[in-house]
């Protein structure tokens, strides 16, 4: 007795499944459009500030034979840029407390392994001091959001595939990621920034989430990354700030 085979599914029925993921495909590319039309709304920080913020800071510490490029201060350079960023935005809700080593979080992604401190996490908003005491090199992601790489001491060099030289960002200078744009990039050691993004922040996240489930399995580091990320979107929610 032989085994009966299969059928194979009518052609009716598999158009009609390619028709609905397509529909699917569709609607989703029309709402991701019409939310990107409107969370400028909601952005309470604008990248000229930031970068003005930053100059300011370099120049005074310099001034004042603090911080130069010869002999770097990052630790000046962080605690005076975070009290200037905290007095022009009062009606933000920033974090300034980066001695407190508890809200510091190690964070891989794209292959590369640095440090940050969340100053702002919102659901259209990221504000981060991120780097590295002893270098990092990734790769950038592809995000739905544009990110500010504001470089407060050391270097970070960059190329898109295709450029056969690199793009290098010194003390003073923003590296504009722009959305969809992906780079390979390199951090010096003792290399930190001012990062900020806007966008739609939680589409950034599987990107920042995805070595721990592929590689490092530090998932203590992980918890914490969603302690304080979540913490800080929740409570500016609560404040009416998407």
């Amino acid at each position: 007795m032989t085994a009966s085979k299969r059928q194979a599914p009518p052609p009716a029925s598999i158009g009609r499944k390619w028709g609905i993921r397509a529909i699917v495909v569709v609607v989703l590319g029309v709402l991701y459009t019409l939310a990107n039309s409107i969370n400028d709304k909601f952005y309470l920080l604008t990248p000229p500030s930031l970068h003005s913020a930053v100059l300011r800071t370099l120049a005074d510490l310099e001034s004042a034979n603090i911080h130069s490029a010869s002999n770097p201060n990052a630790t000046a350079v962080v605690e005076t840029l975070l009290n200037t960023l905290k007095r022009e935005n009062p009606g933000v809700r920033l974090n300034t407390d980066f001695t407190n080593k508890n809200e510091w979080l190690f964070n891989n992604a794209g292959g590369a392994m640095g440090s940050m401190y969340v100053v702002h996490a919102s659901i259209t908003e990221y504000l981060l001091i991120f780097g590295s005491a002893v270098g990092i090199e990734g790769h950038t992601g592809r995000h739905t959001a544009d990110d500010y790489f504001h470089i407060l001491t050391g270097q970070q060099t960059a190329y898109e595939a295709g450029a056969l030289t690199r793009e290098v960002y010194l003390p003073g200078d923003c590296h504009h990621l722009v959305r969809g744009v992906v780079k390979q990039y390199v951090m010096e050691p003792e290399s930190w920034a001012l990062e900020y993004a806007r966008g739609w922040i939680p589409l950034m996240l599987p990107f920042g989430f995805a070595d721990t489930f592929f590689s490092t399995l530090d998932f203590i580091t992980l918890y914490h990354t969603i302690r304080i990320t979540g913490r800080e979107m929740i409570l500016n929610l609560l404040n009416g700030k998407i």
